[in-house]
């Protein structure tokens, strides 16, 4: 709960888990060894099917537990928690995924930046790989035009002096973002029609209309494991979602010319997938040879509808135009990861 100082600015720490046991506890790990009393953490659980509830509450008796009943998706399931943080008026709220770990002084050094800078409004870490402690995931972001995408600066970079810097960023990433209250109040919740991904940046966007900034505080740290919730960054979850949800966004937040490249570069994907050019001997006979490039079309056509990427994306970019939001249908959820080089997006 808020300290009973009010000259102390308080911060509600909201985490989603959905079936993500492990990871929760090592993130309430890390912040447990946070120093301060102006923080309260509060688990939003997601309708886990897991021992999450359980273990959470065992382990970490102190913390605010609130259970949805349900998946409400990264956007639902984090309203939950902004309302509930609204409603105790705390100051500052922070959104961070469960499969983070925070170094020591990090939500100091986000609250002081929000302090010294409060016009600003939104404001992020500088974000590492788990799996590689000193590589950048996320130092700011980007909107690149040219690839109709946006662009985490430092990505897979060693981190230096050239991310040592503070600076308005796009957006900040759903990973960690520190927020006043009074910006949710006067922006909204996180649209839930996304249900996963680009929902945060819709709502950096939002927040950037109604005249506040988006800083990323370089001083301030964490570690990700990279959407470890939903089967990694490559997962056909997280392309079906990426497909949908920037259509969505580009045609919500950019211009036309924009939206119609996209839909141009979509389509062009799908042409690619469904006719491709082949290759037959001339020297065979005219039948023979049409025959031959049809038995190979059909081959390579049933091969690439058997990736579960390219049906992912088909089926992201069928749901964008028959208008279908929030969740996933389950056979999105039920295609199964190979183990292959994973598919760059559209």
């Amino acid at each position: 709960m808020p300290p009973c100082d009010s000259s102390v600015p308080s911060v509600a720490v909201i985490i989603l888990n959905w079936n993500g046991c492990a990871d929760t506890l090592a993130c309430l790990t890390s912040i447990s060894c946070v120093q301060g009393d102006f923080f309260h953490v509060v688990v939003v659980d997601n309708g886990s099917s897991d021992t999450s509830v359980e273990a959470i509450r065992e382990t970490f008796p102190q913390i605010t537990l609130l259970e949805t009943g349900a998946n409400l998706g990264y956007a639902g399931g984090n309203n939950f928690g902004i309302q509930w943080a609204l409603f105790q008026k705390f100051d500052y709220i922070l959104l961070l995924n469960n499969d983070t770990l925070v170094h020591g002084d990090s939500l100091n050094l986000l609250s002081r930046a929000a302090q010294a800078d409060p016009t600003a409004g939104v404001y992020g870490p500088k974000i590492y790989f788990a799996a590689h402690p000193t590589k950048i995931w996320f130092a700011g972001a980007r909107w690149e035009d040219s690839i109709l995408d946006f662009r985490h600066l430092g990505s897979n970079e060693d981190d230096s002096a050239n991310f040592s810097y503070r600076i308005e960023s796009d957006y900040i990433t759903g990973c960690a973002l520190f927020a006043s209250a009074d910006v949710f109040r006067k922006v909204g919740l996180l649209d839930e029609r996304y249900f996963l991904t680009f929902e945060e940046v819709d709502w950096c966007y939002r927040a950037r209309a109604a005249g506040y900034r988006c800083i990323y505080v370089p001083d301030a740290k964490i570690w990700h494991k990279v959407s470890a919730s939903f089967g990694g960054a490559d997962s056909p979850l997280i392309e079906y979602f990426m497909t949908r949800n920037r259509l969505v966004w580009v045609r919500r937040h950019l211009d036309f010319k924009s939206f119609f490249r996209l839909q141009s570069k979509c389509f062009a994907w799908i042409w690619g997938v469904i006719f491709h050019k082949l290759h037959v001997s001339r020297d065979a006979p005219f039948g023979r040879r049409y025959l031959w490039a049809l038995s190979l079309w059909v081959r390579r056509l049933r091969k690439r509808l058997e990736d579960p990427f390219t049906l992912a994306r088909l089926f992201g970019i069928r749901d964008f135009y028959c208008s279908r939001r929030g969740d996933s249908p389950q056979h999105v959820r039920d295609l199964k990861y190979i183990d292959s080089k994973p598919k760059s997006h559209l």
